[in-house]
């Protein structure tokens, strides 16, 4: 089933433009959702907005966002002028801005939506832009209003769609020199690269959606379904924890050679 459409505009690109529907490219409707409930009666439990100092609860319409500027104090902000904030921004994905796909690292990427025409009459448009990235191995930059923030975009052809990515903002990308300049520089030995790299080759797969599936979810239903049933919670071994790494270059090399020989035994099916 289609996802339903959650936001409308228009693309935009020079004096080319056409109307664009964008829903998101990800669902978590098939995760698996608990409510919270009172032990005693099972009814629901609900939360409320309460005042910190009175204690009392706070009807919908006296909610309103504030910016703290010090303790305790507040700037209030109203939902229209917030709203007003970027309106060039808010139904128009204008790319004036194009950049090489690799250039753009991977940390950078937010979630994925999927971008289509939303007239027939706008499709040739869309087309001329969809296949003017995709020819020159390009990918658009612009910005757009979503979730009343203003954020930055990357739009990448993707078959005969194209599909817009939020980008996360500068602040949120941590700078990896923090974390790896400290690690040592080691040169690893070549035996050990032949036995890994075999390793690895010995296990290359195509990739498939199955690969990312949850097992945890896939218990979580086994449970329900059993408890539907009235039978008693399907209990498994606990795993054993991994031994301890060994750090020497003689044990590594010990267990990647057992780990290839392993991978060479035949299956059992």
């Amino acid at each position: 089933m289609a996802t339903r459409i959650f936001w409308k505009g228009y693309l935009k690109l020079s004096l080319v433009t056409c109307p664009v529907a964008m829903t998101p490219a990800t669902s978590e409707d098939e995760k698996v959702r608990f409510h919270t409930l009172n032990r005693a009666t099972q009814n629901r439990v609900v939360s409320r907005y309460v005042d910190s100092v009175t204690g009392r609860p706070v009807d919908q319409d006296d909610e309103v966002k504030g910016y703290e500027r010090g303790e305790g104090e507040f700037v209030l902000l109203e939902d229209d002028e917030l709203d007003a904030v970027a309106l060039e921004s808010t139904r128009t994905i204008d790319i004036e801005t194009f950049v090489p796909r690799d250039s753009v690292d991977w940390i950078w990427f937010d979630k994925p939506h999927y971008l289509t025409p939303n007239d027939p009459v706008g499709e040739e448009a869309f087309s001329v832009i969809r296949d003017a990235m995709a020819a020159s191995r390009m990918v658009g930059i612009s910005r757009l209003v979503m979730y009343r923030r203003e954020r930055a975009v990357l739009l990448e052809p993707r078959d005969r769609g194209i599909v817009l990515w939020t980008l996360r903002y500068g602040e949120e990308v941590r700078q990896p020199d923090a974390y790896f300049e400290e690690m040592k520089k080691m040169k690893t030995e070549a035996k050990l690269m032949t036995l890994a790299e075999t390793f690895i080759e010995e296990n290359t797969r195509p990739w498939t959606p199955e690969m990312a599936q949850d097992p945890v979810q896939d218990r979580l239903l086994e449970i329900i379904a059993a408890k539907k049933k009235g039978h008693r919670k399907p209990t498994r071994e606990k795993a054993e924890a991994p031994q301890a790494a060994a750090s020497n270059v003689i044990n590594i090399m010990d267990a990647l050679r057992k780990s290839v020989a392993a991978e060479r035994k035949p299956k059992k099916t």
